[in-house]
């Protein structure tokens, strides 16, 4: 009740309030158009159910991609509402350095749209947006993963829980490195404030992008250590596979 109560006054207040599409500029009822939604979000690859990396012509929608069946990683699946790419990474950045937080409201009922499009897959208990170290919390003064995790929750009615996973220590920017180097660098990075929240549970974890999916490799994996039954990632845009 309350979700439909939310959709229906938001689309009375784009009546009253029209406003241009973030992405072409030009008039919309909400924040994209539909031409734009349509080049940007439908129709776009078949994607492995674990990784979201795309699959090749002729696989089937269930079937794992070839890295995800040799070594399959500590989560159990991927949800992404985008690919990073022009123009939808321009919005990214705006939220991530621009704090563009209207963004973030977007991000994350669009990644709650990519969710009711796989009415089969299992919604999780709790939300958890990747923590950001204090230092870097400082500095940018909000949490993107956090900012989407919300509006994300309020659409699947799932309660978010901001600090289930803390970073313990401050890592560089997995986007400054590469391959084992990022391995490296988000190593023991998290810790769990509370176990009994995750023993036996479905936890989903959020994020803006995922790139190598090493950030999310390592925070699953502590989530398992601790007890987690499933882990799900919901990202807003993925990365193509040679990046």
């Amino acid at each position: 009740m309350a979700t439909a109560w939310q959709d229906a006054l938001s689309r009375w207040t784009q009546a009253l309030l029209p406003c241009s599409c973030v992405l072409c500029g030009f008039a919309a009822p909400s924040m994209l158009c539909a031409p734009c939604r349509a080049q940007c979000l439908e129709g776009g690859p078949l994607r492995c159910p674990v990784c979201a990396d795309p699959l090749p012509a002729g696989v089937s929608e269930a079937e794992r991609c070839g890295r995800c069946t040799r070594q399959p990683p500590a989560f159990d699946a991927t949800v992404a509402a985008a690919s990073y790419e022009l123009p939808v990474d321009r919005l990214v950045l705006q939220l991530k350095f621009g704090a563009a937080l209207a963004h973030a409201r977007l991000f994350g009922e669009l990644l709650a749209e990519a969710v009711r499009a796989q009415p089969g897959l299992p919604l999780p208990a709790l939300l958890c947006p990747v923590p950001l170290g204090p230092d870097r919390l400082s500095e940018r003064g909000f949490n993107q993963a956090l900012e989407i995790a919300k509006p994300l929750g309020r659409r699947l009615r799932i309660a978010v829980a901001p600090r289930l996973v803390i970073r313990v220590q401050d890592t560089m920017a997995q986007s400054l490195l590469h391959g084992g180097a990022r391995r490296s660098n988000i190593a023991h990075a998290f810790g769990v404030a509370d176990r009994a929240l995750i023993e036996g549970r479905h936890i989903g974890v959020v994020d803006d992008v995922m790139s190598s999916g090493q950030t999310l490799n390592e925070l699953a994996a502590t989530l398992k250590r601790h007890g987690a039954g499933r882990v799900t990632n919901f990202v807003f845009a993925r990365t193509p596979p040679q990046q």
